[in-house]
């Protein structure tokens, strides 16, 4: 959910023949050590797949003729928003006869905006869609994207990705059934949500790195008591308050319930893992441990502050890892993801980024699918890693150096999603899940509700969705 924001990445999840349970989003072991066998690649054949525009498929864009082809994306933070410009730079220069109309949002923005956009006389003819129910799903029901099945067996998306990841990017053709059907899209980034810490101030207090829910408390009571900010957090932008409830939700409630949750298989949102997750935020936001006024404060803001050292943690995805390491040095900054408990393979929320998506009133589908091939091929990859990145299938050569932040990326999303311990994203439920949960963080933690009433509200929305399937 890059940027999810949300994020992302987001950064910004996933029912019939929904899976019993949610498998993690695990990069073939193939694609770790191999990734030049399994990259996506460009070929010359055509497919049938369940696009609606059926067909042979060119993959030439140069035979194109003079195209504009334009683009949206939510790449704003550092590393992704150099590596958008780089590799759109080098798309236009290997077919000069392509201009490309880059329209780049933060992720709240485009959540407001994208649906307008793509129901206008003139909509892009790419854009990043967010995986599950809330936006995904509902392009697909309005019939805004395509589906790109028939690209996706031309450039080999379909079995350069694990089916897991494909998955994700997939929907029925109505737009109700999530995980199935035709694929809509493909990400070219991995993520995951984890605790970013300064490591100066860090062994500073006698702490290490933390590794648990335990270890993390302590460390934020100490930082409290010693006169530093514990945790840099501005909620302005939304959501933010869904990583930070996902990341303490998965430690209180296990990654069974929370799996059950978000894919509707009768685990309750009252129950106890999701109301203590709620009690420990608020209790933060009492004593202190958080940024002053953090509803009025975005997410750029905390951020900002953690990297000029005014606060000992952040809570954010990997897609923040290049800036920070920018304004900070990659060797003074880490990251890690927490366990239940000493030992456990850590747990949170993450998968791949936005989807790249074909519209569905793009001119010229094929050059748009080619564009995607351009940012999803083992080149792609690779550009997108050298900014500092993760790669969704991070390519062979991809070894960032030991003791930066971007090694401690790697090492995290390698342990989390080859362990079983990725987490769909809590606003993927259900179609208003994403505004019901943003704003009822805000509210539990300005002490507005309970965590009890937080709960309530959450199944209420879900209730509704199921009464209306």
């Amino acid at each position: 959910m890059n940027d999810r924001t949300p994020a992302s990445r987001r950064r910004g999840t996933r029912r019939g023949t929904r899976r019993r349970r949610y498998a993690a989003v695990a990069l073939a072991t193939a694609c770790l050590t191999a990734a030049a066998a399994c990259a996506p690649g460009s070929s010359s054949g055509s497919g049938d797949g369940a696009a609606k525009n059926a067909g042979p498929v060119s993959t030439d864009p140069a035979k194109a003729g003079k195209v504009t082809l334009t683009v949206w994306d939510q790449n704003t933070d550092p590393g992704s928003d150099a590596s958008t410009k780089a590799l759109n730079k080098a798309f236009m220069k290997k077919y000069p006869n392509v201009t490309i109309k880059r329209v780049s949002r933060s992720f709240a923005d485009l959540k407001t905006t994208l649906k307008l956009a793509l129901s206008s006389a003139n909509p892009p003819d790419v854009v990043q869609a967010n995986q599950g129910y809330p936006d995904m799903g509902t392009f697909v029901k309005a019939q805004l994207l395509q589906p790109v099945d028939r690209y996706a067996k031309t450039y080999h998306w379909d079995t350069a990705y694990p089916a897991q990841l494909l998955d994700l990017n997939k929907f029925s053709g109505d737009g109700k059934t999530w995980k199935t059907g035709n694929l809509y899209g493909v990400s070219q980034t991995g993520e995951i949500v984890g605790v970013y810490y300064n490591k100066a101030k860090l062994k500073s207090l006698g702490l290490k790195p933390p590794q648990t829910l335990a270890d993390f408390q302590t460390a934020l009571a100490k930082a409290k008591a010693s006169g530093l900010l514990p945790l840099s957090y501005g909620n302005a932008d939304k959501s933010p308050g869904i990583h930070l409830l996902g990341v303490v939700q998965a430690l209180t409630a296990g990654k069974s319930e929370v799996r059950k949750l978000v894919f509707s298989e009768g685990a309750k949102w009252t129950g106890s893992g999701t109301v203590k997750a709620a009690t420990v935020l608020r209790d933060w936001a009492k004593k202190g441990y958080l940024t002053q006024g953090f509803n009025g404060q975005s997410k750029d803001q905390a951020a900002a502050a953690f990297a000029e050292g005014k606060s000992l943690f952040l809570v954010d995805g990997t897609w923040q890892a290049a800036g920070l390491a920018t304004k900070m040095g990659a060797d003074k900054l880490g990251f890690t993801a927490l366990a239940p408990k000493a030992g456990d393979t850590p747990v949170t929320q993450g998968g791949e980024g936005l989807a790249w998506a074909v519209t569905s009133k793009s001119k010229h589908p094929d050059v748009a699918a080619a564009y995607m091939n351009f940012l999803v091929d083992e080149n792609g990859m690779k550009l997108s890693a050298d900014y500092g990145n993760l790669p969704a299938l991070p390519p062979a050569s991809y070894s960032p150096r030991s003791g930066t932040v971007h090694a401690d990326v790697l090492a995290a999303w390698k342990s989390v999603s080859e362990k079983d311990g990725l987490l769909p994203y809590l606003d993927y439920t259900t179609p208003t899940f994403y505004d019901t949960l943003t704003a009822a963080v805000q509210e539990l933690m300005a002490g507005q509700i309970s965590p009890e009433k937080f709960g309530q509200t959450l199944q209420t929305d879900h209730d509704s969705f199921l009464k209306s399937r």
